[in-house]
């Protein structure tokens, strides 16, 4: 046993020696190459993650260095030996295809889409920060309007599971969603003047202190917005950190009044500190990816279980067994998506809006099929077009069924036909007349809602969003 130890050993030196000789007798352009692929290697996230556009600093350092790299692999000396032609056009392949992503990503349909409406919402704000400059908290019912449907349009816009994307969408709603936050906080807040300047020396000074705070809060959003052209974020902190000194500098013992006062002005300032921590959290993963939020995995269990219920339903024999305790745990689901925290990221809110919607389609979808089962269980005199619309749902039931299956994108043969055959059973709808009938006139309106829902989820199903 000890012999066969020595052999081992001796053979693992003699391995590790070999491997270092052949180590040494490398070719140097071998060796060259090598330490430019790692050179490329060691930015090569930085690129897969690059979230701005060809004119962005970062865009343009991190171009340079692989066209540099680029460059140093031309020069390499091939010496006409076929390994080292490979190794160089590995090299090459491998640095061209990162300069293609780079330039990918920032040229990109939907990052170009993100840019655009954030365009719009620095026009919104240039129309309205001059207000706040001036420390006033006046702000058009049409402006807030407007930032609202930036801020949906921004959570619509389809990322494709791309990082950069993902990453692009993330920090442009952080800044607009800030935006939002300040204004409406700014709005709500009524400050608090509890005595006249006469009252207490220190009193003047929080009030020269709250309307510094109150121009801070205009420069805030003009950085976020950039449309600061003389301003910086690291100015700006040590300004709200002044601010917080000269306030602790201030003595107000024995005076709960004007110590509740500063106490507020302070919380004010907090509340403008933390938004200058965006552009760092905008960066982090676990910001950007929603993947292992808590939010969204218990969106994603609560799907899980909905297209179980879901396969059991289609795939069941006699699925009229199973539409009362399926509905019962369905509603269960609507309440467990209520209680999902939004953490005030639209994102997040976009994805449990899908959800209700998935969930409350199946639920819809129980109720007609037990609808239909207890028309024809119990068969009665009644008006043709009554009938009529009775046969069209009969219809819409069979479709939603492929609906709730389908799988796809809008691209897809299958979207295609599903599409047509609503919009057929909308034209029948259409066709239909009540003849002054009131029950006949209800139930095509709500045939009619029902077959544009369906729509509806038709496309929301095939849009490939991504959270």
């Amino acid at each position: 046993m000890g012999f066969h130890r020595l052999s081992v050993f001796l053979h693992a030196c003699e391995t590790e020696h070999t491997q270092s000789m052949d180590m040494g007798n490398q070719h140097p352009s071998i060796t060259r190459l090598q330490e430019i692929q790692k050179e490329v290697k060691s930015i090569e996230q930085q690129v897969i993650g690059f979230s701005g556009l060809s004119d962005d600093k970062n865009y343009k350092r991190l171009e340079r260095i692989l066209t540099k790299q680029l460059f140093e692999i031309d020069s390499v000396e091939t010496e006409g030996k076929g390994d080292i032609q490979q190794a160089r056009k590995r090299a090459a392949r491998e640095t061209e295809r990162l300069l293609k992503e780079l330039e990918q990503n920032a040229s990109h349909p939907h990052r170009i889409e993100i840019h655009s409406i954030f365009k719009e919402a620095q026009a919104l704000v240039k129309e309205e920060i001059v207000p706040f400059y001036a420390g006033g908290n006046c702000v058009t019912e049409e402006f807030e309007e407007g930032i609202q449907d930036i801020i949906l349009r921004l959570t619509h816009v389809k990322t494709g599971g791309k990082v950069s994307l993902r990453k692009a969408r993330y920090h442009t709603l952080t800044r607009v969603c800030a935006v939002q936050e300040i204004i409406e906080d700014c709005v709500k807040k009524q400050p608090s003047l509890p005595l006249s300047e006469d009252a207490h020396p220190s009193v003047a000074k929080i009030n020269s202190v709250l309307c510094e705070v109150n121009k801070a809060r205009g420069t805030l959003i003009a950085l976020l917005m950039g449309v600061a052209s003389n301003e910086t974020f690291r100015h700006l902190s040590c300004v709200l950190s002044g601010l917080m000194a000269d306030l602790d500098a201030l003595d107000v013992c024995g005076h709960t009044e004007i110590r509740n006062y500063r106490r507020e002005v302070v919380e004010d300032i907090n509340k403008l500190l933390k938004y200058l921590d965006l552009e760092e959290e905008a960066d982090s993963t676990h910001a950007f990816d929603l993947g292992q939020n808590h939010s969204i995995l218990k969106i994603e269990k609560v799907l899980t279980r909905m297209r179980e219920i879901k396969n059991e339903l289609l795939q069941a024999q006699n699925p009229l067994e199973l539409y009362a305790s399926a509905k019962t745990e369905l509603q269960g689901l609507i309440g467990q998506l209520d209680e999902v925290s939004l953490e005030k990221n639209p994102c997040i809110r976009e994805a449990r809006r899908r959800a209700v919607i998935e969930v409350q389609t199946l639920i819809t979808y129980i109720d007609l099929k037990e609808a239909l089962e207890k028309r024809q269980a119990f068969p009665c005199e009644e008006h043709p077009s009554h009938k009529a619309v009775w046969t069209i749902l009969g219809h819409l039931s069979d479709i939603q069924g492929e609906v709730l299956s389908f799988d796809g994108n809008r691209t897809d043969k299958n979207y295609i036909r599903l599409e047509e055959l609503l919009t057929k059973q909308l034209l029948a709808l259409d066709a239909v007349d009540p003849q002054g009938e009131e029950k006949c006139k209800a139930a095509r309106k709500q045939a009619v809602r029902l077959a544009q829902n369906i729509l509806s989820y038709l496309d929301l199903k095939s849009d490939e969003w991504e959270y």
